[in-house]
């Protein structure tokens, strides 16, 4: 770790306690793109970073409301597969921009962090623009970037608004990280 740093962590899907609904519910869908696109089977990731500014560590990510309580920096909700099930907390993401919080599960992350950038201007402006963040139905289109909108599409939608230079990142080599083309899209769209 740096000074100011933006640390993008790669976590296979399901990683930790409790994942097995959600290893089980990726594998399926995996198999079934794979499938309809005729190329094999990936490893599925989900991404999240840890952003230092000034020793403050920020921890950003996109998780279901269900997976912890109590304190965790929590800027925006949105629902999960149509917005009808989002009236449930069971099918409800949140926004996290959790200050001193910490990554559940950020020790099962796949090649360790990934400093992505030391600029502290650019690491104040990720942190800044968290709130900021589309709340799509996670698991649709609808923006129609042709890619899902999840977790990996908050990242990737920071890193371009931040004006991270994104060439050569990506999950680890036999990955997939569904989304973040999503992000990377609706980022790089003029906002209005």
């Amino acid at each position: 770790m740096h000074g100011d740093a933006i640390d993008l962590y790669w976590i296979p899907l399901g990683a930790g306690a409790g994942g097995a609904l959600v290893r089980w519910s990726g594998r399926t869908y995996e198999a079934v793109a794979a499938r309809v696109a005729g190329r094999p089977r990936c490893d599925l990731y989900h991404s999240a970073m840890i952003v230092t500014v000034d020793g403050v560590r920020t921890a950003i990510e996109m998780a279901p409301v269900w997976t912890k309580r109590g304190e965790r920096g929590v800027v925006a909700e949105g629902p999960v597969g149509a917005p009808l099930l989002g009236r449930s907390r069971l099918f409800r993401y949140e926004v996290r921009r959790w200050t001193g919080g910490s990554i559940p599960d950020a020790a099962a992350a796949v090649d360790g962090p990934l400093t992505i950038s030391t600029r502290s201007d650019v690491a104040r402006q990720v942190v800044e623009l968290v709130p900021d963040f589309p709340t799509g139905v996670w698991g649709r289109d609808e923006l129609r970037t042709g890619d899902m909108w999840n977790s990996n599409s908050l990242v990737s939608w920071l890193l371009v608004r931040a004006s991270v230079d994104l060439a050569g990142i990506g999950p680890p080599r036999g990955g997939r990280a569904p989304g973040w083309d999503a992000g990377v899209i609706a980022a790089s769209r003029p906002s209005g």
